[in-house]
């Protein structure tokens, strides 16, 4: 995540996905926030400014500083708007964001927040911005279905000076498809979907112990979570040779949801029961529907549940 020279540990993309998934398994929610942290270290440190580099990446590697992200609307969040949630302008000292980031985690804590803008001509700039800079304003958290702990919302960017070598990357068309994280990079949320899985299949096994005719249930689900864990990390060392992106991402999303299904069914009407560990699985799978989520996958989960062919 951080070169070893900025006191990092460089882990490879392997390790990040395996210790991803574990780390879900056992708690999504301070792995969600975890994994906003490490993109932000990940982009800071693909960056092309030695100075960048140096300047972050030292105190993120110690705890002394938090970073986090803010580029959905780059991506996913707000692509129909007709203007870009957040523009840049080029001026003599650099470039000037305007708008509102709308899904950032942990921003109010943030010392650093990795964001981005669009120029007038479509082309894109992503910079680290330090979270008390002028026109930098961190809106309340939003209460969400789940993952309210998260504290994730928006930030208003009000004319916010960006010098050049606070950039990551760009002016380029489609930056974030850019910026060579070193990491595992979109496959992240993927395995927090297998993660979280996991820990549904743990109570779902617990359950079948007390109750044989789940075991068959728990069984067929546990192989299928260990044999897309196993194409997940298989694709972060390979160069396209095996599933996409999209593909274990819409795999693992589905897996999410219906493995919460059914320990929510096993649970009966105590699942259903507010603070029960069915009825929270259940709620955070929806998150795997919306966070991050590219139009790819969203049709094959949107045709998956018409029960139609995808076209």
């Amino acid at each position: 995540m951080i070169p070893k020279e900025y006191g990092g540990t460089s882990l490879s993309p392997h390790e990040l996905l395996t210790n991803s998934v574990e780390l879900a398994r056992g708690d999504l929610l301070t792995t969600f926030i975890l994994s906003q942290f490490q993109a932000a270290c990940q982009r800071i440190a693909a960056a092309d400014s030695p100075p960048l580099r140096q300047q972050w990446l030292p105190g993120l590697a110690t705890g002394e500083w938090f970073a986090t992200v803010g580029i959905s609307h780059l991506t996913t969040s707000r692509q129909y708007a007709a203007q870009p949630a957040v523009t840049a302008k080029v001026t003599s000292a650099g470039y000037v964001l305007s708008g509102e980031v709308p899904w950032v985690t942990g921003g109010s804590h943030a010392d650093v927040l990795v964001i981005g803008g669009t120029l007038d001509d479509g082309r894109q700039i992503l910079a680290a911005v330090p979270t008390d800079r002028e026109g930098v304003t961190c809106a309340d958290s939003m209460s969400l279905l789940a993952l309210s702990g998260s504290e994730t919302g928006p930030v208003v960017l009000t004319d916010v000076l960006v010098a050049e070598d606070e950039l990551i990357a760009g002016p380029i068309v489609d930056v974030i498809r850019h910026v060579s994280t070193g990491g595992a990079g979109s496959l992240t949320t993927s395995a927090l979907a297998i993660g979280h899985a996991w820990a549904g299949l743990d109570f779902l096994s617990d359950e079948a112990a007390q109750r044989p005719a789940l075991e068959p249930i728990a069984t067929a689900l546990m192989s299928e979570v260990k044999s897309l864990r196993a194409d997940l990390l298989q694709a972060a060392e390979s160069s396209g040779l095996y599933a996409s992106p999209e593909q274990l991402r819409t795999r693992a999303t589905d897996l999410a949801l219906r493995t919460s299904q059914a320990l929510l069914t096993a649970s009966k009407g105590a699942g259903f029961v507010v603070g029960h560990s069915a009825e929270r699985l259940s709620r955070e799978a929806l998150f795997f529907l919306v966070w991050s989520c590219p139009q790819a996958v969203a049709n094959q989960l949107l045709h998956n549940f018409g029960g139609c062919e995808n076209g």
